[in-house]
């Protein structure tokens, strides 16, 4: 009998099989296709079930999602962009499996609060800055979902200064102007020549000042948005894992500087951010805890 895990991330897929102390192996992963995105996705779970009886599947997603009826609609996946049914479908492929879905944000938060930086931690935030900006809430040691399954919706807090239009329709959303992707095309659009993340912090650290302009700008966006969300969740941990969070000082530095400028209420005092332990697929691992039904008593309803 096997248990896998489903990460529906903005440009990859990726599956794999949950076994015992909720670790994720046997991963394989493949880039979202701009067309025939489901057949891709049964495929790749296809491969990673084998010849093997399901009996459950986490799915974590990109959002926006609505958990009761089982429907995903990533801002970043046009296909799918109206809403595609995908626990229905997953049922489909393994008829007598438990379907256990949440949006990637709760499944962070999962991940972080069972293995990672926020075990023991009550109230907390985890966020993900990677290609887009996600997040999920603790409260009083449970992750908290919403009413349509939403909650921790980070990426579009709204932070001062700046009118950058949003893809979820909106103006001044962190994640369009603090994520990996958005960040990219603010360096190009100043004359850098680079592609990726990754290549922007590889260039900030050697000095190029396109680079550094673009990091010091999103590390100031979180900063902001971190003592936003702070604030109003009464919380006094944030743990950050993706792949642009590991861009390091260029990003970090002005990050918690934003961060302790704007968080200056008394009980935000001693406000902690940390970078995330879990360095592969935090989602993934999230979705591996709520394949394997550890996370039952951990998620508020």
């Amino acid at each position: 009998m096997t248990v896998l895990a489903l990460d529906i991330g903005a440009s990859k897929f990726s599956a794999g099989r949950v076994h015992a102390g909720r670790r994720v192996r046997e991963v394989r992963q493949v880039d979202v296709p701009r067309e025939s995105v489901w057949e891709v996705c049964r495929a790749l779970l296809l491969e990673v079930a084998g010849d093997e009886t399901v009996t459950a599947v986490g799915i974590g997603s990109a959002g926006p999602v609505d958990v009761p009826s089982g429907v995903t609609a990533p801002l970043n996946m046009p296909e799918w962009r109206s809403g595609f049914p995908i626990v229905a479908k997953v049922q489909e492929l393994f008829p007598t499996a438990a379907i256990r879905f949440a949006i990637d944000g709760a499944c962070l938060a999962l991940a972080e609060h069972h293995v990672g930086a926020l075990r023991g931690v009550p109230n907390a935030l985890a966020m993900t800055v990677s290609s887009g900006i996600g997040g999920g809430i603790i409260v009083d040691g449970k992750v908290a979902l919403g009413r349509t399954g939403n909650a921790g919706h980070v990426g579009h807090i709204v932070v001062p200064g700046w009118d950058t239009p949003c893809a979820c329709g909106g103006v001044g959303c962190v994640e369009a102007i603090a994520s990996g992707m958005s960040s990219v095309r603010w360096a190009r659009a100043q004359g850098w020549d680079g592609n990726t993340g990754a290549e922007l912090a590889k260039a900030a650290h050697i000095g190029d000042p396109i680079a550094l302009a673009a990091l010091e700008r999103a590390g100031t966006a979180l900063g902001q948005a971190i003592a936003s969300a702070a604030a109003l969740l009464d919380i006094d941990m944030v743990v950050i894992g993706g792949g642009f969070a590991q861009s390091g000082d260029p990003l970090w530095t002005p990050l918690r500087a934003a961060a302790a400028k704007h968080a200056r209420l008394e009980f935000l005092h001693g406000l902690r951010v940390v970078q995330s332990r879990i360095t592969n697929g935090a989602t993934l691992v999230g979705a591996g805890v709520l394949a394997a039904g550890h996370a039952t008593a951990d998620v508020m309803d």
